[in-house]
């Protein structure tokens, strides 16, 4: 029984969650004039061309704004007391300059998405850039978490979704379609550590809302596999093309290639469980994607264990999906097949 979806509008269609998402970009930039608030809105705007060209002028005009109160000379300047990040990724972006910002540019290589998005390059790393002993640690409230006040109005919807309380959050720097975050019932405190009631959740959770938005997904990453926040959550996301991952010729979906990382399939929860625990129990980070009726689980060697390229900065689900963030145009214009199959495969255990 559709419980969840009935009572969230938003996930009645995908014109309907494009809706909601759009909308409430736009209501954010009218009602709050905060700097946190404005990079999460430019950064989403830039996600997307149409998106870009709607929020554009507004954004210039809010940025001018925000740069003069940076001023400590100007006479009638404001006082910025925003977080410290937001404060120095607004540092990076006076440096850039708003007419040097432009949407992200896709392009193939071969089966593999590639994305200039250099808005995300300014993002905290968090916990992305350390190293990982293990597969857990203790959830800390004075860490950066989904309970922290100042992320409510960050929020696109919270209620009710398949018998769970959630929070549907923005992301703040985006590199995939209507991008959210989904934190299952946020004030438990759960740290990043999956449990068997928590897949079973988002497996039964993404085939009730493919009812009414065909092509959503949600993806994770454990501990040690570049997951930067230490709360439980999921990354959603919906995409009328599919995932590389998702491509017929791989041996995990039945075809006859090999995937570049070690990658399972699974057509049911349990099936999926059976993997992830013998993951937890050996230690080994992994990263999930969950789609309608499937699961991909790619076990993988922990962030700072082994060398990478300089342009790669910290694989994580979408990049083991086959897509790749890339911040320097040359890379963007650069890299080929061989490049990205290479760079997976120094992931892979």
């Amino acid at each position: 029984m559709l419980t969840g979806p009935n009572r969230a509008p938003l996930f009645s269609s995908p014109e309907a969650l494009r809706h909601a998402f759009e909308t409430g970009l736009s209501n954010l930039l009218t009602q709050y004039d905060e700097l946190g608030i404005f990079i999460l809105v430019l950064a989403n705007a830039a996600s997307e061309q149409h998106l870009w060209g709607a929020l554009r002028e507004p954004l210039r005009t809010r940025f001018s704004r925000f740069a003069y109160s940076m001023d400590a000379g100007a006479p009638a300047g404001l006082v910025l007391d925003d977080a410290q990040d937001d404060l120095q990724v607004f540092r990076k972006l006076l440096a850039l300059g708003f007419g040097n910002l432009s949407a992200t540019e896709y392009r193939q290589a071969g089966c593999w998405e590639l994305q200039y998005n250099p808005m995300r390059s300014l993002r905290p790393a968090r916990l992305t850039d350390l190293p990982a002993p293990g597969i857990s640690i203790p959830f800390n409230g004075d860490d950066f978490n989904f309970n922290k006040p100042f992320l409510r109005k960050e929020i696109l919807w919270q209620g009710s979704l398949a018998g769970r309380h959630v929070a549907l959050f923005y992301n703040k720097y985006p590199f995939i379609e209507l991008h959210g975050l989904l934190v299952p019932q946020p004030r438990r405190e759960l740290p990043q550590l999956l449990a068997q009631q928590d897949n079973e959740y988002l497996w039964r959770l993404t085939g009730e809302l493919s009812g009414g938005v065909p092509g959503i997904g949600f993806g994770y990453n454990s501990y040690g596999a570049c997951a930067s926040i230490n709360h439980l959550h999921f990354q959603m996301f919906h995409r009328e093309r599919p995932l590389p991952v998702a491509d017929s010729r791989w041996r995990h979906n039945g075809g006859a290639e090999e995937y570049p990382v070690s990658c399972h399939g699974f057509h049911s929860a349990a099936e999926a469980w059976d993997c992830i625990s013998g993951l937890h129990d050996s230690g080994t980070s992994y990263n999930l994607i969950y789609l309608p009726d499937r699961v991909y689980c790619l076990p993988r060697k922990k962030q700072g264990s082994y060398d990478h390229a300089k342009w790669a900065i910290g694989f994580a689900w979408y990049e083991l999906a086959g897509g790749f963030s890339l911040f320097s145009r040359e890379d963007f214009e650069r890299l080929d097949q061989g490049d990205l199959e290479s760079e997976l495969s120094r992931v892979s255990l």
